[in-house]
């Protein structure tokens, strides 16, 4: 019996379509990597073994399964996403803990297309920060388990790295999907505003969150994206030159960006010349009050997220979080700083198809209790590691993390951001695929059984 925990989507589709595989063989092979490895990793708030195997069998008497995308597809959810039969906890003890009724349109897609929901992941509370710790558990990195997974899609991010699931889905609000993909060797892709249906939470963050995929391939993110997007998102068939521009200044004001991000960005940059792109040097205009843009929509979102939940079972960060926003929840909805970014912002790319940046600006920091922590400590530790990802929600355009080469001081994935105006997913995409021929990356952690 082939081992298939750890092939790609594509390859697994491939093989169940192919008859293969079953899909009931894919997703207990899956099953069983979770049992052994999810104690030390903690990716999943909860694991659907018996559900999701009797999904298998249901997949496997389709008329159409020579015809499913993700065919027997094994997928992790991000616990703040709808799965029928399951509740939504969002990372909280205040949430409640009902069964939905009907799945997300984006796990109602993934099913159509013969994926198999195997569990939800583990987030930080109300998806707020970018460690995914919460009442349910610590999502860890699995290339280095003493450090966080990142988040909030953390234990979607970690159950991917790990080879428990070849796909999941997540959401980015403010970096959601591509802090914890950088952290964990992943590419994803947080797409521009209207491409896949949202519906996170009460308002999408202003419009700001995003649902997308998070996977060990561009083949495999193009693939997913196109289930999630209802839209085809082939490659070319010769990639085109592009016009790249190249920034390592953090976009917030005073935070140092580690070497480590800048040399990756620098050989990026050298690669992507010596391929035949137009490659230079040129920083955005970035306002010297985005961080206080940032701040103030990032708190909104989370107040009205937060408005009817019992506050005494929130933790002491997200009250804070929730309550410094109050007062900005008006001006938020009304978004005239937003759509003052984008217009300072649309001219720089009108002249570049593509920025590179950092991902990150520093590793993630110590997998810990931070939902035990004050908001002060959570705020700077969020800060100084990811202020390359806001801006990109706040404009609303389609933004990539892309592993690329290692962290020097513990061999962990380092990675590369791509961010594109609005409509160049494929660009964008294109791009990342020529980075992982030019680069390859390693595509799961290589975690002891």
């Amino acid at each position: 019996m082939n081992d298939w925990a750890g092939r790609s989507a594509a390859e697994i589709a491939a093989a169940v379509r192919e008859k293969r595989a079953t899909p009931r063989e894919v997703v207990a092979d899956h099953l069983v990597r979770i049992e052994r490895l999810d104690g030390r990793v903690g990716a999943f708030r909860a694991v659907r073994a018996e559900a999701a195997l009797a999904e298998a069998d249901e997949v496997a008497a389709r008329g159409d399964l020579d015809r499913l995308p993700l065919a027997g597809v094994p997928v992790a959810v991000k616990d703040n996403l709808p799965v029928r039969g399951e509740s939504v906890r969002n990372g909280s003890a205040a949430t409640p803990d009902t069964p939905a009724a009907e799945d997300h349109v984006t796990v109602a897609r993934l099913r159509a297309a013969g994926a198999v929901v195997v569990g939800l992941t583990n987030v930080p509370e109300l998806c707020v920060f970018g460690t995914s710790e919460s009442v349910y558990g610590t999502a860890r990195n699995p290339w280095d388990l003493t450090r966080t997974a990142g988040g909030s899609s953390g234990g979607s991010a970690a159950a991917v790295a790990a080879g428990m699931v070849p796909l999941a889905v997540g959401n980015d609000g403010m970096g959601s999907l591509r802090i914890p993909a950088a952290h964990c060797g992943l590419v994803t892709l947080k797409s521009g505003h209207g491409v896949v249906p949202a519906g996170i939470g009460n308002g999408d963050w202003f419009g700001m969150s995003e649902n997308g995929p998070l996977a060990t391939t561009t083949e495999d993110l193009r693939l997913m994206l196109s289930v999630l997007a209802d839209t085809e998102f082939t490659g070319p068939a010769e990639p085109a030159p592009r016009r790249i521009a190249v920034a390592l200044r953090s976009p917030l004001a005073g935070i140092p960006v580690n070497g480590a991000y800048t040399a990756a960005v620098r050989r990026a940059a050298e690669l992507l010349a010596g391929a035949g792109h137009t490659v230079r040097e040129d920083e955005p205009p970035y306002p010297l009050d985005l961080g206080v843009t940032a701040m103030r929509t990032w708190t909104a979102g989370t107040a009205v997220d937060a408005a009817e939940l019992d506050p005494a079972l929130l933790a002491a960060r997200t009250r804070t979080h929730a309550a410094v926003g109050r007062r900005f929840v008006g001006s938020a909805r009304r978004g005239e700083a937003r759509e003052r970014l984008r217009e300072r912002l649309a001219p720089f790319f009108a002249e570049h198809e593509v920025l590179l940046t950092p991902a990150l600006a520093r590793r993630g920091p110590k997998a810990d209790a931070w939902h035990e922590r004050g908001w002060v400590s959570n705020l700077l530790v969020n800060s100084a590691c990811s202020p390359f990802t806001p801006v990109w929600n706040l404009t609303g355009w389609p933004a990539m993390s892309v592993p690329f080469g290692r962290l020097s001081d513990s061999g962990a994935p380092c990675a590369v951001q791509l961010v594109g105006r609005p409509g160049s997913e494929p660009v964008l995409l294109a791009v990342a695929e020529e980075l992982e021929r030019l680069l390859p990356w390693p595509r799961t952690a290589p975690l002891e059984p």
